[in-house]
């Protein structure tokens, strides 16, 4: 619909405001899903995992943690997916500090930022890894 006094085109700092708000929620839901502390995260550190459709609904279910794709995929799968409860029982901190510097690569922007900004250790091995 063409912009007309009556109804007048949007101005872009209002678009740009409603993806902000947007951006903050997308946030928040990352944010809620954190654990405390990555100490509570005791998943599994090798075997075969299985994940729930509520987190694997596009894809695989099973992953191999013996094999490094597949392992790096789980854990962008659980990140990206996972509620709060999920990640303490799928992913396992040591694992997530020694691929971090590649699985943030893997990860979207927000998650990226989100568990950098909660974990300061996570941020520290990416300045470590440029």
């Amino acid at each position: 619909m063409p912009s007309s006094p009556q109804h007048p085109a949007p101005a872009p700092r209002d678009v740009s405001d409603a993806d902000a708000e947007d951006l903050a929620l997308y946030r928040e839901k990352f944010r809620r899903r954190l654990p405390e502390s990555l100490d509570r995260l005791h998943g599994p550190t090798h075997g075969v995992v299985e994940l729930p459709l509520h987190m694997a609904w596009s894809g695989m279910t099973s992953y191999d943690l013996g094999k490094p794709r597949q392992r790096m995929g789980l854990y962008r799968t659980v990140l990206h997916e996972g509620l709060h409860e999920d990640l303490p029982r799928y992913l396992n901190q040591d694992l997530l500090l020694q691929l971090w510097p590649v699985l943030r690569t893997l990860v979207g922007r927000t998650v990226r930022t989100v568990w950098e900004d909660a974990f300061p250790q996570l941020a520290s091995l990416a300045r470590a890894a440029a």
